[in-house]
């Protein structure tokens, strides 16, 4: 077989004026949307792969399972490539043709389109195809898009690397939350760095898709009845044990706030960023964005950002965006200037940055 490959790269992380001007402070961009698969996902679900392929008892037989149409699906085929090993992904028949087309242009070995959910879709994957792809006697892998804690290590390599990149801790950091991998990992990296230890990190969600933000409001892990918002890729209706964990126990101190937006302002960040940065990125990666315009990371936090402070945003990236979708959402939004909805963390700062700005 082929010699195995880390399955993500290191990307850059840059300065951004614009956004430092907008927001008031320094604001870095760790650019995910440079992976391979185009997202974070690359950590995560590559490196979930590479732990599988390498604990598998037939390296050779490996082949990679994965039942979502969106970026980790993507990030699957991806890293399956990049290990020499063959991929199949199963997508509900309302995944759009453009990200099936994308996952066949990937070189996933098949898409199956099968059920009207990803439930459906999940439970075809996992009841039929790794049953028969086990019987023919592959050694078939089931990916999971968050919920793991390779998933989580993976993702947590991103830390490793603003550590190098920045030279110490930011301040902040900035990551969305679907299922609560990402967060999950960054926060899992800010915690094993002393260094790192007033780190605030600002978890946002998109209304309509904010499972964190309800079940830190209630106290315990809910689900969501549905998804209404059009983050789709923010869309599980319920987030990891872990993720409640983590962000239950740390928001008390303020190193985790939780900040809930609208569709049109995760819209708006999407075409102030296109405008600002010359680049596209889908509304689950808008809504980090958003915090820089009309004075939202204030709100946000429940304080003034200080000029010198380090922010950094993750830009998750993501494919679920074209332009004529970004052109759509202005059309539709205009000249957004609505403030913010708080999520239900408290909005309290950290130490350091309260008592210094730094």
């Amino acid at each position: 077989m082929a010699p195995i490959q880390q399955p993500w790269r290191e990307t850059p992380l840059i300065e951004s004026a614009n956004l430092s001007e907008a927001a008031g402070c320094r604001i870095f961009l760790k650019l995910e949307n440079l992976q391979p698969s185009g997202s974070f996902k690359s950590r995560g679900v590559g490196n979930y792969c590479l732990v599988a392929l390498k604990h598998a008892s037939n390296p050779d037989k490996v082949h990679f399972y994965s039942s979502s149409g969106g970026n980790a699906g993507l990030a699957c085929v991806h890293a399956a490539k990049s290990l020499g090993c063959p991929a199949t992904v199963v997508v509900p028949l309302s995944t759009k043709p453009m990200m099936v087309a994308k996952i066949r242009a990937a070189g996933a070995r098949d898409v199956v389109q099968h059920g009207a959910t990803w439930r459906d879709a999940d439970a075809y994957l996992r009841e039929v195809l790794i049953v028969n792809a086990k019987a023919k006697g592959e050694e078939a892998v089931y990916c999971p898009p968050f919920d793991h804690k390779d998933v989580w290590a993976g993702n947590a390599t991103l830390i490793d690397e603003l550590d190098e990149q920045m030279h110490g801790a930011p301040d902040i950091v900035v990551c969305s939350v679907g299922g609560g991998g990402l967060f999950n990992g960054i926060t899992q990296g800010i915690d094993a760095r002393p260094d790192w230890k007033h780190t605030t990190v600002l978890a946002t969600e998109t209304k309509g898709a904010d499972s964190l933000a309800q079940a830190l409001d209630q106290g315990e892990l809910i689900t969501l009845p549905g998804i209404t918002s059009q983050a789709t890729s923010l869309g599980a209706t319920r987030v990891s044990e872990r993720t409640f964990e983590l962000a239950s126990k740390h928001q008390v101190s303020g190193k985790v706030i939780s900040a809930v937006l609208s569709d049109a302002e995760a819209a708006m960040g999407c075409w102030r960023f296109a405008d600002d940065e010359r680049t596209l990125v889908e509304l689950a990666c808008g809504v980090n964005l958003a915090l820089c315009y009309g004075g939202r990371l204030t709100k946000a936090l429940g304080r003034e950002v200080q000029e010198d402070e380090r922010v950094v945003i993750v830009v998750c990236g993501g494919q679920n965006v074209t332009t004529s979708m970004l052109e759509g959402w202005r059309q539709e939004y205009g000249d957004l200037d609505h403030g913010l909805t708080n999520g239900h963390a408290k909005c309290v700062p950290s130490a350091v940055t309260a008592q210094n700005g730094v």
